[in-house]
């Protein structure tokens, strides 16, 4: 496998080393948040309108961030941004007990969350050779399941030691840490796009690239389903492990399958392979509407992550071919935003389907999710074509 190689690369290890730690408030905010709230009397009503506002300011500043980004550069923008958001954590820290600390603090802290997703998404061509490309795509991908699994267990580590109010200051000091390392990297300080989009559209006005971001929402909106549905699951019968079990065995399926398909040389084009991994998904999450017996449901959690770090991987790529130039880094964020939008959604549906109807229809909410990603893959596979081309080559000659 390329990952030795290429992780030894200038840069590349510290670049993915402060990138994942700086990534890891955003994957405890849904944990930490209600938990420091519960702890200091707040209702559960409180609680869901403070993680609300939370994500929706997140969802809404990522590509607003993102632009500033290709305008001004990574390091002032990454600096400024880290500092907010552990503003914004600290406050509701200060004064969990108060409604407008609170709202305040969690739309600062997502609002200003810093885009290193997408920053060290922009710096790949120019950190790795053409050929490795799409492994080092891979590898950000792998890193990510990686944060979605760490993240909670800090957030647990830190209650059973401290409190639940001290997570929030150790989300602060994690994404100011992990930003400096980043943002203090001779590639980071360096880059800047020869090219600024004063188009206000940004990267939507390029048709293939909002066809991509409504097939990432769809993606989403099955994971959010998948989300909800194995708490069901693992309520109505036992499964070792429960729910965190099912999410664990989805985890590592989703890991092993983007190492094995970035150690791959691929010839098909993106858009085909998108196609190819989508339907595989939809295999899964079509299977899932049965749900099996917990001897079954193990190896079917496997399959339906098997699928979609690769997809992700994948997403990567074309959205770098995609975006028109001086927007790469806006049009990362709007990947996270559509599918993170999607994530919330799929969700709220699901939860509404299992309070009035059969776990088989809330499992049904997952396989639709993806069937509008698979056809709309289809219908525009011609347009997931960029200015770029399609070879890995081509877009690091361009962006490097």
């Amino acid at each position: 496998m390329p990952y030795l190689h290429i992780l030894r690369r200038p840069s590349v290890f510290r670049l993915l080393t402060g990138s994942w730690v700086g990534r890891l408030p955003s994957a405890m905010a849904a944990l930490a948040v209600p938990l420091a709230l519960r702890d200091a009397g707040a209702s559960y009503g409180f609680v869901g309108l403070a993680a609300g506002t939370f994500a929706l300011s997140a969802a809404v500043g990522a590509p607003l961030v993102g632009r500033l980004i290709d305008r001004r550069g990574q390091t002032l923008i990454l600096l400024v941004t880290a500092v907010l958001a552990a503003a914004g954590f600290i406050t509701i820290a200060l004064a969990p007990d108060r409604w407008v600390p609170v709202l305040l603090g969690a739309a600062v802290a997502g609002a200003a969350t810093p885009p290193l997703e997408p920053c060290l998404r922009t710096l790949w061509p120019g950190l790795v050779p053409p050929d490795d490309l799409e492994s080092a795509y891979a590898l950000d991908s792998s890193a990510q399941e990686l944060v979605f699994v760490a993240g909670p267990l800090v957030v647990a580590g830190t209650v059973a030691v401290v409190s639940p109010t001290a997570v929030l200051w150790v989300q602060a000091a994690l994404g100011v840490v992990g930003v400096l390392v980043v943002a203090t990297a001779g590639p980071s300080r360096r880059w800047r796009t020869e090219v600024r989009s004063t188009d206000w559209l940004g990267p939507l006005r390029e048709r293939g690239l909002v066809l991509l971001l409504a097939c990432l929402a769809g993606v989403g909106f099955a994971i959010g389903t998948l989300n909800i549905l194995v708490v069901h699951y693992a309520e109505q019968r036992t499964f070792f492990g429960g729910s965190p079990g099912l999410l664990a065995l989805h985890a590592a399926g989703s890991l092993a399958g983007v190492l094995v398909y970035g150690a791959v040389r691929w010839k098909v084009p993106l858009s085909r392979r998108a196609l190819a991994l989508a339907l595989g998904l939809l295999t899964g999450y079509g299977l899932l509407i049965f749900l099996p017996p917990p001897l079954l449901m193990g190896p079917l959690m496997v399959l339906t992550g098997l699928f979609l770090a690769p997809l992700l991987a994948t997403t990567f790529m074309l959205v770098g071919e995609l975006a028109p130039e001086g927007t790469t880094t806006e049009a990362f964020a709007w990947l996270i935003t559509l599918f993170a939008s999607g994530t919330s959604l799929g969700s709220a549906v699901t939860g509404g389907m299992l309070q009035r109807y059969t776990d088989h229809w809330g499992a049904a909410c997952g396989a639709l999710g993806v069937s509008v990603t698979v056809l709309l893959l289809f219908q525009g596979r011609r347009r997931l074509h960029g200015r770029k081309g399609t070879s890995p080559g081509a877009l690091a000659a361009d962006t490097a």
